[in-house]
């Protein structure tokens, strides 16, 4: 069933949502206390409707006191906020992944409201279970350990190949303007006697990893934040009424890659970008961006806009409404991940869903984040969906020709780091010209083994 004809299937609100469509006092969210009104949301003044003939339920002062101090907690996350920025604070739908995707009516009715609320939002919580929040302090642990070595040892952990490893604060670009994020990028870890890097396809090399100690727990994250992302795509399947395997067909050796972030304090930067600006607007590459960040807060959304329109992969969407008004303010919730969409999800289903702009701004403290990106093979084309909310395309031409990701990553790539050395080795040795190759083009294709 298309699901443009399918009504909703869970009431949304600010809650907890999981495949059983239950409740949980975890979510940060709608809160049960009678008919008071004490839940209303802020901003609205209206009296409280009152069944006829029944008397309000009388809550117990200790529970009365608890769900206020939630409503205090819930409202204080708002200051958080950036010095400097002003944005309403989004309070999101927190939703709970079963253990596994059958498929079952539960299922479905879960990708259905994560569907919703990304086009309704723009970005969903999904609650972390007891062995993701070990691995995120683990993995958090061990990113503060790396950004506190010296310079020089940092600056040391660059590929000349892949685009993994150190960017210093003030390499990255966005829209012109340098960032001021600190960053250790991880992506796909081939070695040099692998066939891709062997045969100098673009963006292929090691990760030049600076000790296991690193090494090792962020793996353990990233993986398990892989099968995350599978989850979610199977879900969103069911949620736009497509076939299954729709979306994963591409994720199949997919390129997926992870930034592990540092924001310096606002009064504490190198002076190289724009005052209390850490990364500037744009959008992210791929399927989904799942990211977790410390209790300090810093990101800042778009929601879904009839009137605003960009497409990425034709033109950069880099500086989107930097400056305008209508930004929404994620705050740090403790336990959860936010999953925003990318562009090929944008082009997958032709703007029924968009990639989520977003910027982030420097607090008043360091702040650090890991945003993992689950993509397409580096080899995917990718081809619009012409069933469920997707609908046909109107651009045959394009839709026929479709969207090779590892052209557009190179090429976001190089736009972000134009003089990194990854970037300059890979012009001064013509390896751009190899992506229109038929075999970097054709997912699970390898080189032809070289001839001795």
């Amino acid at each position: 069933m298309s699901c443009l004809a399918t009504r909703s299937l869970l009431p949304l609100g600010r809650r907890l949502i999981t495949s059983r469509a239950r409740l949980s006092t975890a979510a940060l969210g709608s809160l049960d206390i009678g008919n008071n009104g004490m839940s209303m949301p802020p901003g609205f003044n209206m009296d409280v409707a009152r069944q006829p003939n029944k008397q309000p339920r009388i809550q117990s002062s200790s529970k009365i006191a608890a769900v206020a101090d939630k409503i205090r907690a819930r409202d204080d996350l708002g200051k958080t906020m950036p010095p400097g920025f002003e944005a309403q604070v989004a309070h999101l739908d927190t939703f709970e992944l079963p253990e596994k995707i059958t498929g079952s009516a539960s299922d479905r009715a879960l990708g259905k409201a994560i569907i919703d609320t990304w086009r309704r939002e723009g970005i969903i919580q999904i609650a972390q279970s007891d062995l993701q929040k070990k691995l995120w302090n683990d993995a958090k642990t061990a990113s503060k350990r790396f950004f506190r070595k010296p310079a020089a040892e940092k600056a040391a952990c660059v590929d000349s190949q892949s685009y993994a490893g150190y960017i210093a604060s003030g390499e990255e670009v966005t829209d012109g303007i340098a960032d001021y994020s600190e960053i250790f990028t991880i992506t796909k870890d081939l070695d040099l006697a692998e066939p891709r890097v062997r045969a100098k396809w673009p963006c292929h090399g090691p990760c030049p990893w600076p000790d296991v100690e690193m090494k090792e727990p962020m793996m353990r994250y990233v993986d398990n934040l892989g099968l995350e992302g599978e989850k979610i795509l199977q879900l969103a399947e069911f949620g736009l009424g497509i076939t299954p395997g729709t979306l994963t067909q591409y994720t199949r050796d997919g390129w997926h890659h992870t930034r592990v972030l540092r924001f310096p304090p606002r009064n504490a930067t190198n002076g190289k970008g724009k005052e209390g600006r850490g990364i500037g607007s744009h959008t992210d590459y791929g399927l989904l961006v799942i990211a977790a960040q410390d209790d300090v807060g810093g990101l800042f959304i778009r929601r879904p806009r009839e009137d605003e329109k960009f497409a990425n992969w034709q033109k950069s969407a880099a500086g989107h409404k930097e400056d305008a008004d209508g930004w929404f303010y994620i705050p740090p919730v403790e336990g959860v991940h936010t999953v925003i969409l990318g562009d090929m999800m944008q082009y997958l289903t032709n703007n029924y869903l968009t990639a989520t702009p977003h910027k982030v701004g420097l607090n008043t403290r360091e702040r650090f984040v890991m945003a993992y990106f689950h993509e397409p093979s580096f080899q995917a084309v990718i081809k619009p969906i012409n069933e469920g909310c997707g609908g046909m395309r109107t651009d045959s031409e394009q839709a026929e020709e479709g969207v090779h990701y590892g052209t557009h990553f190179t090429n976001m790539f190089m736009r972000n780091y134009p003089e990194r050395i990854t970037t300059k080795r890979l012009l001064a040795e013509n390896r751009y010209s190899m992506l229109s190759k038929p075999e970097l083009r054709t997912m699970d294709a390898m080189p032809e083994p070289e001839l001795d």
